[in-house]
C-alpha cells in the first residue's frame, strides 16, 4: 500500500463522535443554513429558540445576530446577557460562554485540530471556556483548550494560543498580555 493510501485510510479511521445522530446532523445543516447563515432570520429571539430546540443551554436575554455559524449547538452553553455576532464556532468539543460575554463579528472559536505528528493527521479536540466578562474581539481566534478568566480581552484581529488571565487584556499573534483591564 503506498504512502497516500495509508494516509487516507488512517484518515478515515478516527473515532471522532459528534454527540448527535446524523439525521439530527442533517436537520441541523439544513436549519443553519436556512435560518442562521443565510441572513434570512434577523431576529435573536427566533434564532435563540432554534438554538435551544438543537440542544443549546442559552441563559436569559442572550443576543445572537444573524450569519452567525455553529457546528454543533448541542455542545455550545451560553449564559445570560451575552451577544454573539456573526461569530464561527466551530464546536467539535463543547464551548461555554458565561454572563455577559461578547464574542465580535468574525471571530473564531476552534475546538479541533489535526496532530501534524501522526500519518493519519488524528484529530485533537479540546474544550473552550470564555468566563463572565470576556470579550472576543472582530476576526479574533481562540484556539482549542483555551481558557479566558474573567473579563479578560482578546483584542481585534488577535490569536489566543494560551490561556488569559482574569482582567487582561491580550494583543498579537499569538496574543500576549499587554495590559490590565480596569472596569469603572
Amino acid at each position: 500500500m503506498n504512502q497516500q493510501t495509508q494516509l487516507h485510510k488512517n484518515f478515515d479511521k478516527k473515532d471522532f463522535n459528534p454527540g448527535a445522530s446524523a439525521l439530527k446532523i442533517t436537520c441541523w445543516y439544513l436549519t443553519s443554513m436556512l435560518f442562521f447563515r443565510s441572513g434570512l432570520m434577523p431576529i435573536s429571539s427566533v434564532l435563540v429558540f432554534l438554538l435551544r430546540l438543537f440542544g443549546a443551554k442559552i441563559g436569559k436575554d442572550v443576543r445572537i445576530k444573524p450569519y452567525i455559524y455553529v457546528h454543533y449547538p448541542w455542545k455550545l452553553s451560553v449564559g445570560d446577557y451575552s451577544w454573539l455576532a456573526e461569530c464561527r464556532i466551530e464546536n467539535l468539543d463543547q464551548v461555554n460562554i458565561g454572563n455577559n460575554v461578547c464574542v465580535s463579528q468574525q471571530a473564531m472559536l476552534l475546538t479541533g485540530n489535526h496532530d501534524y505528528k501522526k500519518t493519519g493527521f488524528d484529530l485533537i479536540t479540546k474544550p473552550i471556556t470564555l468566563e463572565d466578562g470576556v470579550w472576543i474581539g472582530a476576526k479574533a481566534i481562540v484556539c482549542p483548550g483555551i481558557k479566558a478568566h474573567s473579563h479578560a480581552v482578546l483584542t481585534v484581529g488577535s490569536i489566543a494560543t494560551k490561556d488569559l488571565a482574569a482582567y487582561s487584556i491580550y494583543q498579537g499573534n499569538p496574543a500576549v498580555k499587554v495590559k490590565d483591564r480596569t472596569i469603572s
